[in-house]
């Protein structure tokens, strides 16, 4: 058993295959994989938070593997990623930051292979079935645009009010279509994070 307590586990796969009349091929997929997990802290402040970020680490590769897994892609053929989490009512917003950064993102990286860049990141407060958008970004050049995107997420029992709900999303490739120049992801280095 580890750290979090686990209430579900929704994984979503999304296969866009046509984009403004015109057919994608191969479609562009997005997984997203959502826990729901106790907030330890709900109801009250604590200033240490050590807790959330251990669960954080917990959740990175967990949440990771199932999005690659749900994809049916090897780690290095992931290209984005994001995270994001959403407090129920009696939660604080610093209690999804302490999941979403101090750890999470290693697990996540060793997941998806590499991961240079910066991992997107949203957080928010809400209720049950509140949508949560996960930002999404090329995993190891910021500065690829084809990449910038999101994926949209909600479960319509929850957050409960002592709950989070933390979500993973991975692609295996850009939008569909792009066409706003920029770096691409053929000619991306990957090792600084930004080109």
């Amino acid at each position: 058993m580890g750290l979090a307590k686990i209430r579900k586990i929704v994984t979503v796969v999304e296969d866009t295959l046509e984009e403004a009349g015109k057919n994608i091929s191969p479609p562009t997929r997005r997984a997203a994989a959502i826990a729901v997990i106790e907030n330890p802290f709900a109801g009250t402040y604590k200033h240490d938070l050590e807790a959330l970020m251990a669960i954080g680490e917990e959740l990175g590769r967990l949440l990771g593997d199932k999005c690659v897994s749900a994809l049916g892609i090897t780690p290095q053929d992931a290209e984005s990623y994001g995270k994001a989490a959403l407090v129920g009512e009696n939660g604080e917003l610093e209690h999804a930051a302490a999941i979403l950064h101090p750890r999470l993102g290693k697990p996540l990286r060793i997941a998806v292979e590499k991961g240079a860049a910066l991992v997107p990141s949203n957080k928010k407060r809400g209720g049950m079935g509140h949508p949560l958008d996960v930002p999404l970004g090329h995993k190891d050049a910021a500065y690829v645009r084809s990449h910038f995107d999101g994926m949209e997420v909600r479960i319509n029992d929850a957050p409960r009010a002592n709950e989070i709900m933390v979500a993973i999303a991975v692609a295996d490739s850009g939008r569909p279509l792009p066409r706003v120049g920029g770096l691409t992801h053929e000619d991306a280095v990957g090792e600084d994070g930004l080109r």
